[in-house]
């Protein structure tokens, strides 16, 4: 009864879910703290509405959204920005407009796996970019192609935390040959961003989410920010109602919460400078990450047994390995107190 491709797939896995309240849980990349107070209120006063169907382009989010965005790049209006249900919904949404059957997506790899399964899901082929010793992308990334229709880059990569230069970004953009989608989830933890490549380049996308720095992982809000004749297209291929209407409240109260972002952000930055040095005190070697986790290796533990002794203990962490590549542990940055039950079972260990 099924498509060919799609018995052939995996699918993709997500990170582990446990529903118990004793896990110190550092494994999906959540925000260790609440989100802001005025998302709650959003929400309690958007319950009125539900016997309607919700706004389809989600104006009010966009709206606000980009009053926000237009401080931080050059002046976007509203239809600059495209919705949907979690930045996977944007991913979704511009694989099916741009790549058909038998056509050439690119990633690099190590990176966000859900990149496979999207062109997986559209019968395309793969090109997959191993990242240099030093997380820098060589010259095969760029390579011509004429089946070539999308490159994903994650920037910040994930699971390394490495984010590249705009600079660098827009060297890439103009040398391929199809449209460049910048997944940028982390880029709110990060010291810089993409923004300003999307007005210079229409090939270039740039997706968010509100999952990580809004605190908003079990929402599921994303966009995405194109050129407006390219939001026109997209918006041809998205589900109808594909934010409801108590996700673009909550998201519209938590992006024009500005100020309680910056304070979570440093929070997080300040976490993560401690994780870092309290891992690398520990033996491990630590890739400088621009994210809300870091990516470690130990030169004498392995690191799935790493991985099972913190979960028999109660912390989950994520234990990754990419053929041709090796293995490692990506751990979330989680507040103080998740911080110091990590490091003291990691140095009882190693």
């Amino acid at each position: 009864m099924f498509r060919p491709e799609i018995e052939r797939m995996r699918g993709y896995q997500p990170g582990e879910q446990p529903r118990g309240t004793k896990v110190v849980k550092l494994n999906t990349n959540e925000n260790p703290y609440p989100a802001s107070p005025k998302v709650a209120e959003a929400v309690a006063a958007a319950v009125p509405s539900l016997r309607r169907y919700p706004d389809p382009h989600a104006t009010a989010f966009r709206m606000r959204a980009a009053d926000v965005l237009s401080q931080q790049s050059d002046a976007i209006t509203p239809d600059w920005i495209l919705c949907g249900n979690g930045s996977d919904d944007i991913l979704t949404i511009v694989t099916r407009t741009f790549v058909g059957e038998g056509q050439v997506v690119r990633y690099a790899t190590p990176s966000y796996v859900l990149y496979q399964t999207l062109a997986e899901i559209q019968g395309a082929a793969q090109e997959i970019v191993p990242y240099e010793s030093d997380w820098s992308l060589g010259f095969e990334f760029t390579a011509p192609d004429e089946r070539l229709r999308l490159a994903y880059l994650a920037n910040p990569n994930s699971p390394s935390g490495v984010c590249l230069a705009p600079g660098e970004v827009a060297a890439i953009a103009d040398m391929l040959p199809c449209p460049l989608l910048v997944d940028e989830a982390y880029a709110d933890f990060a010291d810089t961003n993409c923004l300003d490549l999307v007005r210079s380049n229409e090939r270039v996308m740039v997706s968010r989410t509100l999952s990580k720095s809004y605190a908003l992982a079990g929402l599921r809000f994303g966009y995405l920010v194109a050129q407006p004749q390219v939001i026109e297209q997209l918006g041809k291929v998205k589900d109808s109602y594909n934010c409801d209407a108590l996700s673009i409240a909550a998201a519209t109260a938590a992006i024009d919460d500005q100020a309680w972002l910056e304070e979570n952000v440093n929070r997080v930055r300040a976490g993560r400078e401690r994780l870092m040095g309290g891992l690398e005190g520990l033996g491990f070697a630590v890739t400088p990450s621009q994210a809300n986790f870091v990516w470690v290796t130990h030169p004498r533990v392995g690191h799935d047994q790493l991985y099972l002794s913190l979960k028999e203990r109660g912390v989950l962490v994520r234990y990754l390995s990419y053929p041709n590549w090796g293995d490692g542990l990506r751990i979330t940055v989680g507040d103080d107190a998740q911080i110091d039950t990590l490091l003291a079972m990691l140095g009882e260990m190693v």
